[in-house]
């Protein structure tokens, strides 16, 4: 009789899981900006999706409610709806790139909240994310279609990666209590959930919009959030640190490209130098970090 029982899949298409989605989270920057509803509109809608989605599709999603979950998916919550606002107003690379400053502030926060002491290769770190981080704050970016309020956005954008990193700090957080915190994709479902209720008197009464604004809507929802975690739940756990970390940087490689080849849009010149620093630098601590000196402390943002 031939062998029906289900076979383990290989390394590689673990991998492809993990890449399809960091390219599916990288669309979200194009996506935002294609559609003429509010910010508001837009971040409850997509994580009303984006809960329903998720709690549909993965059973762990349903499990590990505690008020600890509650309470990091307030952050969570703040992460989304601060990345779709800042969208809106600045470009899509000034946006993930800044956002992507996230693992400064774990550095700078982790003594206190972690008890995670800051060592010598963290400074160098810190320094050359934080000379990036002011790159984008040097000069005055012009007004766009695509980009109507740069600097506001940058603003919101870096406020974006704070949350990021608090959320970070959160999960860890949920992680270390002995008798288990709570499910860290039910931190998830519970962020988009909060995000939706917070957003939802601002996103009412629904006065624009066409089918094609809902259309996007529904993509980012089931896709550039709902696949992306449905994806990255079933490879993170077989692919190794610093290989998922490196993999995932595909997100704010691929965001800015994306954004270009749907609406043109062009980042300042001190953008892309602030934003080949953040990755740099952490494409390098995430390489040192896996050699053995310290654990990896990159982890992946919902956007």
């Amino acid at each position: 009789m031939p062998d029906t029982r289900k076979r383990p899949m290989s390394a590689s298409t673990h991998r492809l899981q993990l890449l399809a989605a960091a390219a599916l989270f990288s669309t979200g920057g194009a996506a935002i900006k294609a559609t003429t509803l509010s910010s508001w509109q837009v971040a409850g809608f997509r994580s009303g999706v984006a809960a329903l989605i998720l709690a549909l599709l993965l059973p762990s999603a349903r499990r590990g409610w505690t008020w600890r979950v509650l309470l990091v998916g307030v952050a969570y919550a703040a992460t989304l709806v601060l990345f779709v606002t800042a969208n809106k107003m600045t470009t899509a690379a000034n946006t993930i790139f800044l956002q992507s400053t996230a693992p400064l502030y774990i550095l700078i926060l982790g003594p206190w909240l972690l008890k995670e002491p800051i060592r010598r290769t963290d400074l160098v770190f810190m320094s050359v994310v934080g000379t990036g981080l002011l790159l984008f704050f040097v000069g005055t970016e012009a007004p766009v279609a695509t980009a109507p309020d740069p600097v506001r956005g940058n603003v919101l954008a870096a406020l974006s990666g704070v949350c990021w990193a608090v959320t970070v700090m959160g999960l860890r957080w949920l992680g270390s209590r002995p008798e288990g915190g709570g499910s860290a994709l039910a931190t998830v479902v519970a962020g988009n959930v909060i995000a939706l209720l917070v957003c939802l008197p601002f996103a009412l009464p629904v006065q624009t919009g066409g089918v094609a604004d809902w259309l996007v809507v529904g993509y980012l929802g089931v896709f550039q959030i709902g696949l992306a975690y449905v994806f990255m739940t079933a490879a993170i756990r077989h692919v190794g640190a610093l290989e998922a970390s490196t993999i995932l940087l595909v997100e704010p490689a691929l965001n800015p490209i994306w954004a270009w080849l749907a609406h043109g849009e062009r980042p300042s010149s001190w953008a892309v130098g602030g934003g080949a620093l953040i990755l740099s630098a952490t494409l390098a601590k995430t390489w040192w970090d896996g050699r053995g000196i310290q654990p990896v402390r990159a982890i992946r943002p919902d956007d």
